[in-house]
């Protein structure tokens, strides 16, 4: 008993700390699950493009394809993260997903929004991926360092219209189905909160 006592002593704090560093543990814990659950960091994990639209600003992009010819065939990762490893995959997505939540939690997304450069190799990548029949047929494959030395253009630079049409901004298609948030309280939450009948605002 001791020993476990020792093992405590030597990990943990001095006694007259340990109450605060238990409120302040718990305090970031609580904070952060909070976040978890409202940013709905677990569907990020996953294929289903409803992640793309947990941020209203990207409701054009997925409301543009989904009435796209690629919304049968493919979803936003199918063109957006790498595919030549799962490693690639999930650290793309890390990295991008972290840049798109500090620029919409600060609120510096601009109104327009394009894509990076790092985004556009990966994009063109997976053109080529998922055409590559085509591309042989046709003889029309072009490759990253072709482009960079401007001999050749981007897929979407004569096919921009086919992924997500003109849009450009939450503007460029007022007449578009919006997606509504779903209430992100859970249920036993809900009903709690409900006014009573009778009740008044």
């Amino acid at each position: 008993m001791s020993f476990i006592w020792q093992v405590v002593n030597h990990f943990f704090p001095p006694l007259q700390w340990r109450l605060p560093v238990i409120v302040v543990l718990g305090l970031a814990v609580g904070i952060g699950a909070v976040i978890f659950w409202e940013s709905k960091a677990w569907s990020y994990l996953f294929d289903d493009p409803k992640a793309c639209i947990n941020c209203h600003i990207m409701i054009p992009q997925y409301t543009t394809w989904q009435h796209s010819s690629h919304a049968r065939v493919a979803s936003c990762n199918d063109c957006h993260v790498p595919h030549n490893n799962i490693f690639n995959k999930y650290y793309f997505k890390a990295k991008d997903g972290s840049r798109h939540s500090f620029l919409f939690t600060f609120r510096k997304e601009d109104q327009v929004i394009r894509i990076t450069a790092p985004s556009k190799k990966v994009v063109q990548m997976n053109c080529v991926r998922c055409h590559e029949a085509l591309n042989d047929r046709v003889h029309t494959q072009v490759d990253l360092n072709q482009i960079e030395k401007g001999e050749g253009k981007l897929c979407w630079e004569c096919h921009r219209e086919v992924p997500h049409g003109r849009v450009n901004s939450l503007s460029s298609v007022p007449n578009a189905k919006m997606q509504l948030e779903a209430p992100n309280l859970p249920q036993w939450l809900r009903a709690k909160t409900k006014p009573a009948p009778g009740d008044s605002l």
